[in-house]
């Protein structure tokens, strides 16, 4: 376990119906993450899709610009720059370019690609990708740190290649790799340095192979003279709390089977099997969602802590389940209830208000005895006065 500070994030796609206005549901993810900085959330990590309908933000560099002009204070990280669709001189390059315009808030999270209809579309292989993204990587990391480079594959070719901007971040700019059900992410991560961002889910199992794929990114980063922290590790999950677990569960009937039937029909893997009727009961049967109340959501944290050994940022992957006015006081509540008890905000507050309840009747007595002793001196006071008049 460690004791850091918990952060609390998203990880945005997004997930958006086919039947609704797409420039309306932008506006709506630029206005969740206005909502998320003002309520104190740490990150945002922002998707790169191409097919498939659902999750339409195609450049998360182009959606981070913009975002970062609306907020004040959250990071915002690509979730993820799909780096075998990119020449990797050409990502750098965008990043650092969005982390001088951030004053140092953004995040580098890279991926080999999730959705297999892009890669598809693109003439990729997907046996290739892994293999893409580790060699992109190999770039990327010395031209981070203003090396020049050089080297050809079969995809890509850097010649004497140097960024003609330092990161605004010293080193460069915090990077994480993203890492499902493979090893690969985490042996990435772990070759590099670098944060990792568990996306498989957390069933019971996935919990064991995050787990696994830790300890993998930990010995990776020793065999290569790296140090990994877990306060760079971010568990992403499922959730939806309201005040009660039957406004909870009503809440989610608005989105949830359609986003159960995307992953279905469209997603590389099925969150929800296709002989299940009910997704809402089977993700939280399993350990994959947390639907109920801010004390639920603290047993459910406090759960994944335990089956990871420990993890430095808790993010939600941010759906469509409940509506939009449901869906902002989701996050209301975890701000108000469930972050302060992992982030230590309310100790101090708890131990003056037991001090003061332990000493009450001594505070209370010496209270009352001063007010006392004023009314005894006024009263006394008053009658000189009369004396003296009369």
């Amino acid at each position: 376990m460690i004791n850091d500070r918990l952060r609390f994030g998203i990880f945005l796609a997004p997930f958006h119906a086919l039947n609704e206005n797409p420039t309306n549901a932008l506006d709506r993810d630029f206005e969740l993450i206005e909502h998320l900085d003002r309520l104190g959330y740490d990150e945002a990590w922002i998707g790169e899709h191409h097919s498939g309908g659902f999750e339409i933000i195609a450049s998360p560099e182009v959606f981070m610009a913009a975002a970062f002009e609306r907020t004040k204070n959250i990071r915002i990280g690509t979730g993820v720059v799909s780096l075998p669709y990119h020449h990797p001189f050409m990502a750098v390059d965008r990043m650092i370019q969005l982390d001088h315009q951030s004053k140092g808030r953004a995040m580098f999270g890279v991926g080999p690609g999730a959705l297999v209809g892009d890669a598809f579309r693109m003439g990729i292989d997907p046996a290739t990708q892994r293999d893409r993204m580790n060699e992109a990587l190999d770039v990327i990391l010395p031209l981070l740190r203003g090396e020049i480079v050089s080297t050809k594959t079969d995809w890509f070719e850097v010649r004497e290649a140097q960024i003609q901007l330092p990161c605004y971040t010293q080193p460069h700019i915090e990077m994480a790799v993203a890492c499902a059900r493979s090893p690969s992410g985490a042996l990435a991560a772990g070759k590099h340095g670098l944060g990792m961002l568990s996306i498989g889910g957390t069933s019971d199992d996935a919990l064991t192979h995050h787990a696994n794929n830790w300890k993998i990114c930990e010995e990776t980063a020793a065999a290569n003279g790296k140090h990994v922290d877990r306060k760079n590790w971010r568990v992403v999950t499922l959730a939806h709390i309201a005040e009660t677990r039957e406004q909870a569960l009503e809440n989610v009937k608005f989105g949830i089977e359609q986003f159960a039937r995307y992953f279905r029909e469209i997603a590389t893997f099925p969150i929800v099997p296709d002989n299940i009727h009910n997704a809402a009961e089977y993700l939280v049967d399993n350990n994959m969602a947390c639907i109920g109340t801010p004390d639920d959501a603290i047993e459910y944290i406090e759960k994944l802590q335990k089956g990871t050994g420990g993890f430095g940022a808790y993010m939600e992957l941010a759906h469509n389940w409940a509506d939009w006015q449901a869906t902002k006081r989701h996050y209301e509540l975890m701000s108000r209830y469930v972050a302060p008890h992992f982030q230590g905000l309310n100790g101090l507050r708890q131990a003056s208000y037991d001090y003061s309840f332990e000493n009450r009747d001594v505070f209370v007595g010496k209270a009352a005895a001063a007010v006392q002793e004023a009314i005894d001196t006024h009263e006394k006071a008053s009658s000189k006065k009369n004396i003296a008049a009369e």
